[in-house]
């Protein structure tokens, strides 16, 4: 978590998604969907790449501390970075948030959707180039730009 946030309580905490890196075997998606079970930590957004030896496991949980205590016991190869979200009010907000992104010539390296949010509301998770001008873009636009606190249970 970047110091900046630990020094200034209640701020704006980015979305956190882990990569999990792992063989590509059956079984070992609903491993780790079975370790954050046990553990209440609840997975709030999920993506997977797959190959012919591996897989990437990208998502985005309620309580990122806890997971990642959870995958370092467990030995799980990961990285974590901050993403963008997004709230939507209904589809025609995706077309919103590409057309705001290329307006403002920011690169996406991948987007995919929330599987729960609190309150029922649809959220994207963009990987982008500029997390921050990208947020104030989206800002801009009338977008509700969401953080890890917005989708704490």
């Amino acid at each position: 978590m970047p110091a900046e946030v630990m020094r200034h309580p209640g701020a704006f905490r980015p979305v956190v998604q882990f990569s999990i890196y792992a063989d590509n075997k059956v079984g070992r998606l609903n491993e780790i969907v079975g370790l954050f079970s046990v553990h209440e930590v609840h997975i709030m957004a999920l993506s997977i790449l797959d190959t012919t030896d591996s897989s990437i496991i990208r998502l985005i949980v309620n309580y990122p501390e806890d997971a990642q205590k959870l995958l370092i016991e467990h030995h799980f190869s990961f990285v974590h970075n901050e993403l963008v979200a997004v709230e939507l009010k209904d589809q025609d907000d995706i077309k919103t948030v590409t057309s705001a992104l290329v307006q403002a010539e920011i690169n996406i390296h991948y987007i995919y959707p929330f599987v729960a949010r609190p309150h029922g509301k649809s959220a994207l998770a963009l990987r982008l180039e500029d997390n921050e001008l990208a947020s104030d873009t989206l800002k801009r636009n009338q977008l509700k730009v969401i953080g890890q606190d917005d989708i704490a249970r």
